[in-house]
């Protein structure tokens, strides 16, 4: 069984007693410099530094990404239009009215809900992997973005609009279809109280292959024009999202992401084995239903606006903790910020590479994590068995 225990002195503290080690003469030597100096230990100014470099990349690309699709806005153009929307200056000439509308109303709200989306599942990643104790723990493994996927493919066959009432009936609908996912695991993997890891990625499998099912059998007897939008959707698209859905999306992902930070010791411990958390005081079965109701409801949501886009939040974990080690005070806002770039930098190049037609951004993060993937396997192929 994959373990994922993180190097030990992130967790030691100044008062423990294996942060010194004897010298020859009968001392003690103090390792705590060396461990700050090798980043060993999260440190406020590496933590600081870290996501300070990752917030800047963020922002570079975001800008950067902005520039292209199917018509080219250079950069002197995007800032005329940053002027007049922040009410600086104005645009003149059809030209500059026409870029106004192409980054305001198009590809700003794109780039957004692309950045927020990749966050979202980067961070439900980082979680799920700490949860199950296995670096190929994905937000899809245990069926949610399933459920939520035939939620809303059984509103798009019954003819329901994408808002009733002022309401987005069709991310309510997937969102919906989350939840009874959830649900359904829960009493699937529930034995006496208890939430076994194994027993949650059996009925994971198990129930995500049912779902699968039905969402085909759905796609199958739609009428030809709407299967074909069903199935791109299922392939994961970020076109044309509003600003009130991306709003949505950003108040759910603030609030879980909140509560799974303040969680990161926690999660740290639980890497640790469960037996090792309990004896250290945490509530290991509490905590790990109330971190699989909020990555299931952030990943439900997610799924709602975005379809299905896979391999983020198994990839963009595994590489961040390569980089900056598995502590989760770090590991999991860095995911974020690297889950947001990964997939606008994705779903820029599956607007471009064909423009002005446009692939699913789906099938590119399956290109760039599946090679991954295959990688990952093998080279933990002797540690898994």
């Amino acid at each position: 069984k994959e373990s994922m225990t993180p190097v030990s002195p992130q967790f030691l503290t100044s008062e423990s007693p294996s942060l010194a080690s004897n010298r020859h003469d009968g001392g003690t030597v103090d390792h705590r410099d060396e461990w700050r100096r090798t980043g060993t230990i999260l440190t406020h100014r590496r933590w600081l530094g870290i996501m300070g470099a990752l917030v800047a990349a963020s922002v570079a690309i975001c800008i950067l990404c902005l520039q292209f699709g199917a018509t080219r806005v250079d950069l002197a153009t995007l800032l005329v239009v940053a002027k007049q929307w922040l009410g600086l200056g104005s645009v003149e000439g059809d030209g500059g009215g026409t870029a106004a509308i192409i980054m305001m109303h198009i590809r700003l709200p794109r780039v957004l809900m692309g950045f927020v989306v990749g966050g979202s599942l980067a961070a439900v990643g980082v979680t799920l992997q700490a949860l199950l104790r296995n670096p190929l723990a994905d937000p899809y493994v245990l069926g949610v973005s399933s459920g939520a996927a035939l939620g809303a493919a059984l509103a798009m066959l019954l003819g329901i609009g994408a808002s009733m009432m002022l309401l987005p009936v069709l991310p309510l609908c997937g969102f919906a279809g989350g939840l009874l996912a959830l649900l359904l695991i829960y009493r699937l993997a529930q034995s006496q109280g208890r939430l076994p890891v194994h027993s949650l990625l059996l009925a994971g499998v198990i129930l995500n292959a049912i779902l699968t099912a039905l969402i085909m059998f759905i796609t199958s007897i739609m009428e030809p024009n709407r299967s074909a939008g069903l199935m791109a959707w299922l392939m994961g698209s970020l076109t044309a999202p509003g600003y009130p859905a991306l709003g949505v999306l950003v108040g759910y992902a603030v609030l879980v992401l909140a509560i799974v930070m303040h969680k990161a010791h926690a999660l740290n411990v639980l890497t640790l084995g469960e037996e090792t958390a309990r004896s250290l005081g945490i509530e290991t079965e509490r905590i790990k239903k109330q971190l699989f109701v909020l990555t299931a409801l952030l990943t439900g949501a997610v799924v709602s606006v975005s379809g299905m886009i896979g391999f983020v939040g198994m990839v963009v974990p595994h590489a961040v903790r390569l980089v900056v080690g598995s502590d989760h005070r770090l590991l999991l806002p860095a995911s974020t910020l690297v889950g947001g770039m990964f997939l606008v930098i994705s779903d820029t190049i599956a607007r471009t590479i064909l423009a002005p037609a446009e692939i699913p951004v789906g099938i590119v993060t399956a290109l760039a994590g599946g090679p991954f993937f295959l990688y990952l396997l093998l080279w933990r192929k002797d540690r898994m068995l």
